[in-house]
């Protein structure tokens, strides 16, 4: 049986130690990648550069996705993912500190599953990130893969 997946694409050190330390706590306890910009989360989703030759059919049961990266943009990692058939059904959660309303609606037409703010809190993030798990990890019904 594939064990469940976590992408963690994430820039900013502190918020994967944050999300790691969440994780834990909400004793999720799924193989978790993390990758720190747009274009290693492409790599890896698609098996090119440090990634090549990894099974491109084994996608992540869960993505979380920050807006601002480097190299590539969360935006267009989403456009990305949701252009290409293998990937289009993929889950895909924002999880960002970004409050703008224009970033939570090209999420949304970009065809985002969830859009998350991050709580500054410690407990309201573990918490977030605990319900986050339960729903996407256990009750969830995975989309069927594209053949």
């Amino acid at each position: 049986m594939n064990t469940k997946t976590i992408l963690l694409i994430e820039d900013n050190p502190s918020d994967i130690d944050l999300t790691k330390r969440a994780l834990e706590k909400g004793r999720i306890i799924n193989n978790l990648v993390v990758v720190s910009d747009g274009q290693e989360a492409l790599d890896y989703l698609f098996g090119k550069g440090s990634f090549g030759g990894r099974d491109v059919t084994d996608f992540p049961t869960l993505t979380l996705l920050d807006l601002k990266l480097p190299k590539v943009s969360g935006l267009d990692v989403l456009r990305r993912i949701r252009s290409e058939a293998i990937t289009r059904r993929m889950p895909v959660v924002i999880l960002t500190s970004s409050r703008e309303e224009q970033d939570m609606a090209a999420s949304y037409d970009l065809g985002v599953n969830s859009y998350i703010r991050k709580p500054v809190d410690f407990e309201r993030f573990v918490q977030s990130v605990a319900q986050l798990g339960l729903y996407w990890l256990v009750l969830n019904e995975e989309p069927p893969k594209v053949k």
